[in-house]
């Protein structure tokens, strides 16, 4: 990738995120109810409403205070919770790194998972083993994710008693990675193996045959690593969707994460930490993005011109 084309990239990249954030911004402010009667109880006066209204800076009209929130922003300032008053940037740094772990955990699993699946079902195309994976890839696909994370839990905690759902490390990270790195893994196992199904009838294949390699150098040696090529494309939709599923997991498994503090803040209408989880979920996303873009110009040499 030339230093042009990076440029436009992440120029593109800084507009997703301001977007982002300006839509939240218009959405959070635009939704019924007041934060400041919230902050100041449900038996308080007029007055003191007013009063908390005054000190939140919600009595300003929206435009001066989307201004002053892009003010903050630019250097650096998330605000304050309108509940706790804590920094919303120290509470969310508190809770990034459960959530870190847990999607790249669950990323993990999805690669493994999509990509052995993916070869197998390619490798035995049309039989029973093929068959299998597909029916299995439906049913994971039309599940939602809280929906599998309960049959997790009711299965391998309830019914057998092997692992843990509460907890932050150890073996209470399995369940919750499992029911968010299975239903993702999909998508990948479909792409790796249409990639090796098409890339069994290109021209370099028969080649391959007529130089005398065998079939299984062919299959894993040349067709797989080309089929791979794409799929580190799909990492970023991946990342994604398990960033979002994050919220479901982190609230279903009841752990510590930026995804439950924003579900808890939602129905607090707190709205600085809601916008400065969107904004941090935001810019991961863009961050994943724009390394696969470069990944992929150093993996595929016909896109670095």
């Amino acid at each position: 990738m030339n230093a042009g084309r990076f440029a436009q990239r992440l120029l593109s990249s800084l507009g997703v995120v301001f977007g982002a954030v300006t839509l939240v911004f218009l959405i959070l402010n635009w939704l019924p109810g007041d934060p400041a009667e919230l902050v100041a109880g449900e038996d308080a006066s007029a007055e003191t409403v007013a009063r908390v209204r005054a000190q939140l800076g919600t009595d300003r009209p929206l435009g001066e205070q989307y201004l002053s929130y892009l003010g903050h922003l630019a250097s650096g300032d998330l605000g304050k919770s309108y509940v706790s008053r804590e920094p919303v940037a120290r509470r969310l740094a508190a809770q990034f790194p459960a959530t870190a772990t847990l999607t790249l955990l669950g990323c993990a699993v999805a690669v493994l998972v999509g990509v052995s699946l993916g070869v197998l079902s390619a490798r035995h195309a049309g039989r029973w083993p093929d068959q299998l994976i597909q029916a299995l890839a439906l049913w994971l696909h039309s599940m939602p994710g809280f929906w599998l994370g309960i049959l997790l839990i009711l299965l391998f905690s309830v019914t057998l008693g092997w692992l843990p759902v509460l907890g932050q490390t150890g073996a209470a990270l399995v369940l919750p990675v499992m029911a968010l790195g299975l239903v993702v893994s999909v998508p990948i196992l479909r792409m790796v193996r249409d990639g090796m199904l098409d890339g069994l009838h290109e021209p370099y294949v028969t080649t391959l045959r007529a130089k005398g390699l065998g079939e299984g150098r062919i299959f894993y040696g040349h067709v797989l690593r080309n089929a791979l090529i794409p799929t580190v494309t799909l990492l970023g939709v991946v990342v994604g969707e398990l960033l979002s599923g994050a919220v479901i997991v982190e609230t279903l498994f009841a752990r510590q994460g930026i995804g439950r503090v924003t579900v808890e803040a939602i129905g607090q209408k707190d709205i600085p930490v809601v916008q400065g989880a969107i904004l941090v979920a935001s810019v991961a996303f863009v961050v994943v993005n724009l390394l696969v873009d470069l990944s992929y110009t150093l993996i595929d040499p016909r896109v670095r011109s």
